[in-house]
């Protein structure tokens, strides 16, 4: 009976010895200050995105139509190349949500696991990991969009 106790007693001990363990070593997030800077990330990528504009349209004369497409295509590739390069990933780390968020982001999350995997082939790896991440967003955006159409067509 009393090796019960003291085993129970013990138990206790470990457990706040590793509750305090685990509150030393969480980092504390200021989150004021993480979505100070997601809002600044996410408004520098549209801001370029908007100068992008700009530029395909204003100083190139496409159309509005046309300057969103270049616009889109321009921010993936970039997104894609950063991720190549290692960048967007300090990027993301700084700005969070800000930098998930937009188009880039997206790019990232289709290029980073291809990059990630590429050491174990063109099948198994890439092929098989590049939409590990993006796989769901895509997966279940078509699957909403046919099941909106439906409804739309059912009730237009």
């Amino acid at each position: 009976m009393a090796d019960d106790i003291m085993a129970e007693i013990q138990k206790d001990k470990e457990k706040k010895q590793y509750e305090e363990y685990v509150k030393k070593i969480t980092p504390a997030h200021n989150i004021w200050l993480q979505m100070l800077k997601a809002f600044f990330v996410g408004g520098l990528i549209c801001t370029f995105g908007e100068l992008l504009m700009k530029v395909f349209g204003d100083t190139l004369m496409m159309e509005n139509d046309v300057a969103s497409k270049y616009t889109t295509l321009t921010l993936i590739f970039l997104g894609v190349v950063l991720t190549g390069l290692n960048i967007y990933q300090k990027i993301a780390s700084f700005g969070g949500a800000g930098a998930l968020v937009p188009i880039t982001g997206f790019a990232n999350s289709v290029a980073a696991p291809a990059i990630e995997y590429k050491s174990e082939g063109h099948i198994f790896g890439i092929g098989c990991k590049i939409f590990s991440i993006a796989g769901p967003v895509i997966l279940f955006g078509i699957l909403v969009s046919w099941g909106l159409g439906i409804v739309y067509f059912i009730f237009r």
